[in-house]
């Protein structure tokens, strides 16, 4: 049986896109896990960045939909959805490095950087 050259093409591409979109769910769930790890300040929880994580692990799986069943709505509703929860991902980035403490030990004459309740830095201060 012949297949057309166009309908070969179809087919490598959705399943590099497939690939892509397992791929993109991976990065999600890492995050998610670390998400879930670090805190803020008044050990509080990151409930944005935990959010926008789970929410583009729900539009990697509607993007998995939309590949599937060849569906260009729900492959543009991936689209926007993903471009949002990567805009609402950086957001979060950017506000925690604000909030970066720097924290400094006296007695023993070192400097902590501190990003969220974690040591990050250990310096002597002269």
């Amino acid at each position: 049986m012949v297949v057309d050259s166009r309908y070969t093409k179809v087919t490598k591409e959705k399943s590099r896109l497939r690939l892509l979109i397992l791929v993109q769910a991976v990065i999600y769930i890492i995050g998610l896990s670390c998400a879930f790890v670090t805190r803020t300040k008044e050990d509080e929880r990151n409930t944005l960045g935990i959010a926008s994580t789970a929410f583009g692990l729900v539009c990697s799986l509607i993007g998995e939909l939309g590949c599937r069943r060849s569906k260009v709505n729900l492959l543009r509703l991936y689209l926007a959805a993903s471009t949002l929860v990567m805009l609402l991902l950086v957001f979060c980035a950017v506000r925690s490095r604000l909030t970066m403490e720097m924290e400094s030990i006296q007695s023993w004459s070192f400097t902590v950087l501190v990003c969220k309740q974690r040591v990050i830095v250990v310096a002597m201060v002269s």
